[in-house]
């Protein structure tokens, strides 16, 4: 099965925040897709693309500890904000599509 990822809207986030270290967090049936993704993030801006590959149980399951290695902007495949507070105050939720 084939999924939209919607990369380029990944994309505009990043350049729209002018990140320079993104982590992005996927569910676990993407994981084995993580460094596809993460290259055409790193092709098509200049951001450091890091990879959660920790449980990712929605959108309220926010690692802890990003801002300690200078993420800032997490991107969070496959789930929509629920409005939880936590220290890396800039995140996108990208929305995936069959």
């Amino acid at each position: 099965m084939e999924y939209d990822l919607n990369l380029d809207k990944a994309v505009q986030i990043i350049k729209k925040e002018k990140a320079k270290v993104v982590c992005i967090q996927l569910p676990d049936g993407l994981k084995p897709m993580a460094t596809e993704i993460a290259s055409y993030l790193e092709k098509n801006t200049m951001a450091k693309i890091v990879i959660w590959l920790n449980s990712n149980w929605g959108a309220c399951d926010v690692p802890l500890g990003l801002e300690t290695v200078n993420v800032d902007l997490l991107i969070n495949f496959g789930h929509n904000s629920f409005g939880f507070k936590n220290k890396i105050s800039k995140k996108g939720y990208i929305e995936i599509d069959k």
